[in-house]
């Protein structure tokens, strides 16, 4: 889990909340994110789950963010009149309850929006139910407290609420101020005629009603439990957002193309493409149509191009508005040593998630250690020795058992001692090799450093650690890279976020002898994109060829980098997903300063799952590394 404003947010959940949003509004843009409210709004591309349900129970935080983006996507989406909704806030502008009339109009709304969806999709009745339950005890709870603190229009918003969700039609209120109780009354025959309501248009009269019926006696409230269920709805002309999902408008230029007809030339010529299975008996033909948004009008007729109309029939265009496509494009490729002068090129590629889109991949190879460096490095070399010779004489014996034990129930080769199968099996098996001879290893590493500032204090434990890496690896002759990574904050501005790559190792020089002492050069620089860094180096190990490709990722914490804050563990963790379904182990490596907060456990658990290292105390990394190495390491054999 990982936290919005102190709140925690089950990373799985988070997915399955954006694949519910994908799948039920039809759009592959459309985000899930977590708001102070629930709405919608297809300016942005998003859709919101309200952080109210997010310390509530594992069970009540299902249901509630589920409904949320239920509602909005089936509800809102489709059955929400724009223009009612547009008139309802125009009105409610020359009162002075804002907050009030746009509570009760998203409140009265939501109400008619869950009787259309469990009629249309009655699998979703128990997380309504949930929902139900939940937020009418937590009005109970807030109409004690509003009678509390003397807050009439909340105190009157709660009494509205419980009496529409009430089991009861005569519910009594015995603590609640007689004002409001009295107030409510007078207001029944309205509340309760929401039950009735059959579109957006009836419940924005209700909604108005009410809120004139107390304007002259109550101030706006002070609490807000909902938000307007569509953001940005100035900006939309149809009658549901749904027309506005799919509109095509008329062409936004009504200029014309002037052309000589005496140079135009055009060519009558039918070419038949006719086959049976696309015969028509009436012979009234289906055409595939485009609605062509840009264009210009030409002055050519008859059998040639003709004027533009609504609806017209268009093969070109079909991308729409002008933009740089995300595809490769060769009519503008470059050389790459002008490509390395232009890295903003690079950014806009959508193989490294949405949130990366503007990040950019930038290399730094590693220099000529010095002879500080080396004399530093042996020195780590000597403070890991004991581990490194106990992992490595595990891993030979085990490799000289493998290759000394004979392979059994063969179909071929010596036979064996044991005749029963052949008496007891219709297909026995009774042969056996000895002396198998086969690779060691068919295995590649690659261990990613977090060089972000938090490091401080921690890299130089940390590039202990990698010492040992490194040195038990190159003994077993295993290829392996070594990277440390992170973006620039000083350097990021508009649509460019440099990240750098700190080439120590790649995989060819990673077995030289004498090499190792560039991992001192590993330092502490700026903020951290993890899930873009994952992605680079999953690119390169998908293009080994050995079979066992392993990924070790050194960080300290939560991803942190510009525009990376909320969205940045759900990235990374869909990136260590993407890497697993490519057969690339992932290991996450988390390095604290001591005790390990529940808090780290859970982001790391959500990022990475089982498959990670918590280790309290960075001194400790060759006692933690060790079993973990070993243990990749016998799996590759």
């Amino acid at each position: 889990m990982y936290r919005f404003h102190d709140s925690k947010v089950d990373t799985n959940l988070f997915m399955q909340l954006q694949d519910l949003a994908t799948v039920l509004s039809g759009n592959p843009d459309l985000d899930f994110e977590h708001n102070y409210g629930s709405f919608i709004d297809l300016s942005d591309n998003k859709v919101t789950g309200s952080r109210f349900w997010d310390k509530l129970s594992t069970d009540v935080k299902e249901a509630g963010l589920k409904t949320d983006v239920i509602l909005r996507t089936i509800g809102t989406l489709h059955y929400s009149d724009v223009p009612s909704m547009k008139a309802y806030l125009k009105n409610m502008s020359e009162i002075n309850l804002p907050n009030f009339s746009s509570q009760l109009f998203a409140l009265l709304e939501d109400i008619r929006l869950e009787e259309i969806i469990k009629i249309e999709r009655p699998g979703t009745k128990k997380w309504f139910n949930v929902r139900r339950n939940h937020l009418k005890h937590y009005f109970e709870n807030q109409l004690s407290a509003t009678i509390t603190r003397g807050l009439p229009t909340d105190e009157l918003f709660c009494l509205i609420y419980l009496l529409i969700q009430s089991d009861n039609p005569d519910p009594v209120f015995p603590r609640a101020n007689t004002n409001q109780l009295r107030q409510l009354d007078q207001l029944k025959p309205l509340i309760y005629s929401v039950f009735e309501a059959k579109s957006t248009e009836d419940i924005s009269s209700i909604a108005e009603q009410i809120t004139f019926r107390i304007n002259l006696n109550y101030h706006d409230s002070v609490n807000r439990y909902f938000i307007f269920p569509i953001g940005h709805i100035e900006n939309y002309t149809k009658n549901t957002l749904f027309d506005e999902l799919t509109r095509t408008d008329e062409l936004v230029n009504n200029d014309q193309e002037e052309m000589d007809e005496e140079k135009s030339e055009y060519f009558d010529q039918e070419f038949s493409t006719w086959h049976r299975e696309n015969k028509n008996g009436d012979r009234k033909q289906n055409f595939l149509q485009f609605e062509l948004e840009q264009g210009t009008k030409t002055s050519m007729m008859g059998g040639g191009a003709r004027e533009t109309e609504d609806a017209d029939q268009a093969m070109a265009s079909i991308q729409g508005a002008s933009g740089e496509s995300k595809e490769k494009d060769y009519s503008k490729m470059e050389a790459l040593d002008k490509q390395e002068e232009s890295p903003a090129m690079q950014g806009n590629e959508s193989i490294y998630g949405e949130e990366n889109k503007d990040a950019v991949h930038l290399v730094k190879m590693a220099e000529t250690p010095s002879n500080a460096d080396m004399n530093h490095y042996q020195e780590f070399v000597k403070s890991i020795e004991a581990y490194k010779r106990k992992l490595a004489n595990t891993i030979k014996k085990t490799i000289e058992h493998k290759k000394n034990t004979p392979r059994k129930d063969l179909a071929v080769g010596r036979l064996s001692k044991k005749l029963l199968p052949l008496f007891l099996e219709e297909n026995p098996r009774i042969f056996y090799k000895k002396n198998h001879e086969s690779k060691e290893f068919d295995a590649v590493f690659t261990l990613l450093v977090d060089c972000s500032a938090s490091m401080k204090g921690k890299m130089e434990e940390t590039k202990r650690g990698i010492v040992l890496f490194h040195e038990v690896l190159k003994d077993l002759n295993i290829p392996h890279s070594i990277i440390g990574f992170w973006e620039d904050a000083n350097e990021v501005k508009g649509n460019y976020q440099p990240n750098y790559f700190h080439v120590i190792h790649s995989y060819t020089d990673s077995l030289y002898q004498d090499n190792g002492a560039k991992i001192m050069q590993l330092e502490p620089q700026e903020d951290n994109r993890d899930g873009f860094s994952i992605r680079v180096v999953t690119k390169e190990l998908e293009a080994r060829r050995e079979k066992n490709k392993f990924l070790l990722v050194f960080s300290d914490g939560e991803p942190a980098a510009s525009g990376y804050d909320q969205n940045g563990i759900v990235d990374t963790h869909l990136a260590v997903s993407e890497a697993r379904k490519k057969k690339i182990d992932v290991i996450g490596m988390f390095l604290a300063d001591g005790e390990i907060g529940e808090r780290e456990d859970d982001t790391m658990k959500n990022i990475y799952g089982k498959e990670r290292v918590m280790v309290p105390t960075v001194s400790e990394l060759p006692e933690q590394f060790t079993p973990l190495l070993k243990k990749l390491l016998l799996k590759a054999i």
